[in-house]
This record gives C-alpha cells, sequence and structure tokens, in this order.
C-alpha cells in the first residue's frame, strides 16, 4: 500500500495503469507526439503541475512526462483519468491530436483542429506562447455568433 493526495492505494496500482500502454508504429508517432503537447497545454492552462495532476489521476508523475513526451500511447482508462482531471472532453482531444481519423467524418480545409494543430506543432513557439495563443484563438471561437 501507499498513500498518495491522503489516500491509500494497493501496491502497484499506479504501475498497472502505466502498463496498459501499447507500442506504436512510427506513423502513429506524430499523433502521440501531438496528444502530448495538447495534454501538457491544457494541463499548464489549468496551472497544474505534474504532481497536481498525478495526484487527481493516480498516474504517476513520471508516466505523465512520457505522454507528454508521445513515448506511450495511453490505455482509455488513463486518458479518461486525465481529461476529467482537467476538465475538458475526452473526443475532442483526440480528435485535434488526430487518433480519431478512422470516425468517418471529413473534417474541412480550415477546420478548427487544423488551426489548433499548426499553433501545437510548430516549433518557433514556446510552450508558454503555444498556451497563449491557443487560449486567445478559442476565445475568439466562443465569442463567435452562431449565426455570423
Amino acid at each position: 500500500m501507499y498513500v498518495s493526495a491522503g489516500r491509500c492505494h494497493p501496491a502497484g496500482a499506479r504501475r498497472r495503469a502505466a502498463r496498459e500502454d501499447v507500442v506504436v508504429s512510427n506513423g502513429e508517432k506524430t499523433a502521440l507526439e501531438t496528444l502530448g503537447v495538447l495534454l501538457r497545454a491544457q494541463r499548464l492552462a489549468n496551472g497544474l503541475s505534474l504532481r497536481d495532476l498525478a495526484a487527481r489521476t493516480d498516474v504517476s508523475n513520471a508516466y505523465l512526462s512520457e505522454l507528454e513526451r508521445g513515448l506511450h500511447e495511453p490505455s482509455l482508462t488513463v486518458l479518461r483519468a486525465i481529461a476529467s482531471a482537467l476538465g475538458t472532453p475526452l473526443g475532442p482531444l483526440l480528435a485535434r491530436a488526430g487518433l480519431l481519423e478512422g470516425s468517418g467524418e471529413a473534417k474541412p480545409a480550415g477546420a478548427v483542429g487544423d488551426t489548433e494543430a499548426a499553433i501545437v506543432a510548430d516549433p518557433a513557439l514556446s510552450e508558454p506562447q503555444r498556451v497563449a495563443l491557443l487560449s486567445v484563438y478559442r476565445s475568439f471561437l466562443a465569442s463567435r455568433s452562431p449565426f455570423a
């Protein structure tokens, strides 16, 4: 047993969550790296450290760090816990990362996901700049009238 955030957990609970990942091909690597950047941006936008997120999800901060770097394909259980802790819906997060390509929905050119993906993928931007740009962009979309 170990204690985190004042709660008792069975031995190996964090290790079990971390071992549910799958080995990925090089083609999927880019989508996982994008997912990692999006997770990191969401975490920072919520003002959470890796430790804070780990305490909220019962996933180790080392594993969360590896997810943010695109080194693992997390299980659905881990993704749900992270999305819940970040207060963001899981589906749109996976779609923006390009992990739901087989959904049958065609994306129009210039879709929201494309703009956000370009911001996330731009190597010239620092992490705080990405978070700021995504926040401003999303605020414009939220304030846009549905009849415009």
